[in-house]
């Protein structure tokens, strides 16, 4: 399993605000080179609310450095009113390639929210973890409080974000 290539899964809403409310920006291209030559990661999932033509530049941007984009499924008249929130998207997949594949070592989280600790610690029994990056430390839940520090790390660390910020 540990020679297999890695799945990573972005909540990126939680990534967008967990690094712009601290005065920087993910440069995605960067960010995926990381995921992949850090982690292993041959394939990485950005889950955004919804689709907004404002946001086309943003979405033509992530497909061109190599993520699968993702959308949450709103009904047309609750869009104005909705967060995206993609929560149980992303364990409804990660659940999904747990049963239906076997190419896959393990799986890497982005995102800080407690709403994934029972999918992180079952991932972790079942020996199908490889972390999860909190965007900063304000975004990581303190459900997380006594995962151990082999399971986690923060892109807002000045190591890593100088591999993946603008301007840097």
């Amino acid at each position: 399993m540990e020679n297999k290539p890695n799945l990573a899964f972005i909540d990126g809403q939680n990534l967008h605000l967990g690094t712009t409310q601290n005065g920087w920006k993910i440069n995605y291209g960067r960010f995926r080179t990381y995921l992949r030559d850090k982690y292993h990661v041959t394939e990485a999932s950005y889950f955004l609310g919804f689709t907004d033509e404002v946001q086309q530049d943003l979405y033509s941007n992530l497909q061109r450095a190599g993520f699968i984009v993702c959308f949450r499924e709103h009904h047309s008249a609750l869009k104005a009113t909705k967060k995206g929130n993609v929560d149980t998207d992303i364990v409804f997949e990660v659940m999904k390639v747990l049963i239906e594949r076997d190419d896959f070592g393990k799986i890497l989280l982005v995102s800080g929210d407690g709403d994934y600790k029972k999918l992180v610690d079952y991932l972790i029994q079942k020996e199908r973890f490889k972390k999860i990056l909190f965007p900063n430390r304000q975004f990581a839940s303190s459900l997380y409080g006594r995962l151990a520090p082999q399971y986690y790390d923060y892109l807002e660390a000045p190591a890593i974000k100088s591999k993946i910020a603008h301007g840097y």
